[in-house]
């Protein structure tokens, strides 16, 4: 199902100033769940504690009847099993994966769906075959200039009746590290994340990674569908037709220190030393450098940043060693990339809540 910019002038809706979260939104933020931030300390995130988010239902599928077609502009249309994908050369890559609407609830006013704080994030071990290797065979046509993801989750959005449908340029589809994964952390995918097949793409905010994959398509045209032109696009106004959504901002998260508080999950800490430790990631190019603050940003000092360890998709460690003293601290931390992205201090607004990499406020009592 295709759609042209016309589609955009139906916006997502726009929170109003006193407005509370409402029960649609509970009942989504029930359903889909972020990574509790203490699972930062982890390098690889424990499959049931990953973020989810799951836009439609979760598609029921038997491994041994399932298939994904590869057609369109090839020269060998294919449809293949998982026996076959299998069959061929495996490959294992870590990834960092973060919803691309984490941070959404953050924002004034706030764009009205999903509804993120900044936990919707997780690193894992992907296994499967590398998506080139599998249009190789197909044999990819010269005047192909996207590749078309379908997964069979099935919905309405906006009024649009739709499969679960995301493109890629060719030139990236081709990534050596883009995967057709079967397996999460050395075990089958689980149901909610896509079992039996997926798509990743490292790099690229969690919209691209396609879920429940039945069909790959080559096509001559950029891809119109709703989730390309209408859904994850960067809008300031209901008719700005926006920058799409692509690869990750660079981010920081504290793992929060300390004990918290059962309903406002404030931190405690005793006086002393405390070892302030988090994660920092960015899509666009390799993390350079964390700055940590304990006074909310007044003043910023230089984190320990862990030696690269040869996987250039996933979150590297950061630790930074504190003196805290009693009173009231908020911390924070900002990443530097190698291309010079720098995490801001202030919220990216956009209508959708993308991409807002803002930096995290952590508040901290340091009891005597």
């Amino acid at each position: 199902m295709d759609l042209t910019l016309s589609d955009v002038s139906r916006p997502g809706r726009l929170a109003a100033p006193d407005e509370g979260i409402s029960a649609e939104e509970l009942a989504l933020a029930a359903r889909n769940h972020g990574m509790p931030l203490e699972a930062l300390r982890y390098d690889v995130t424990p499959a049931g504690l990953h973020y989810l988010l799951i836009h439609y239902d979760i598609p029921y599928a038997e491994e041994a009847s399932w298939r994904v077609a590869v057609d369109g502009l090839v020269g060998t249309p294919l449809e293949l099993d998982l026996a076959t994908l299998r069959a061929l050369p495996r490959r294992t890559v870590r990834v960092t994966m973060e919803c691309a609407g984490n941070g959404r609830a953050r924002l004034l006013p706030r764009p009205v769906s999903q509804p993120w704080l900044v936990e919707a994030v997780g690193t894992a071990e992907w296994t499967g075959v590398a998506l080139r290797d599998v249009l190789a065979a197909a044999g990819v046509d010269p005047a192909a200039v996207e590749v078309v993801f379908t997964g069979a989750d099935h919905g309405v959005e906006r009024g649009v009746e739709q499969d679960y449908q995301r493109s890629l340029p060719v030139r990236e589809a081709l990534g050596e590290d883009v995967l057709l994964a079967y397996e999460m952390n050395g075990a089958p995918l689980l149901p909610q994340h896509g079992f039996p097949l997926r798509l990743v793409v490292p790099g690229w905010y969690g919209m691209a990674h396609v879920k429940w994959l039945r069909q790959i398509t080559l096509t001559a045209t950029p891809f119109t569908g709703f989730q390309q032109v209408v859904a994850y696009r960067m809008r300031q106004s209901a008719d700005d037709p926006g920058e799409p959504v692509t690869r990750i901002a660079p981010r920081a998260l504290l793992a929060p220190p300390g004990f918290p508080d059962f309903m406002s999950r404030a931190r405690v800490v005793r006086p002393g030393p405390v070892l302030l430790e988090g994660r920092a990631w960015s899509g666009r190019a390799p993390v350079e450098s964390i700055e940590v603050s304990v006074d909310g940003g007044e003043t910023w000092a230089a984190a320990e940043l862990a030696p690269a360890d040869g996987h250039r998709w996933a979150w590297r460690r950061f630790t930074y060693a504190w003196d805290a003293v009693p009173g009231q601290h908020l911390l924070t931390a900002r990443a530097t990339d190698a291309e010079g992205g720098v995490q801001p201090v202030d919220q990216p607004w956009n209508r959708g809540g993308f991409a807002n990499n803002a930096v995290q406020l952590v508040p901290v009592a340091c009891l005597d």
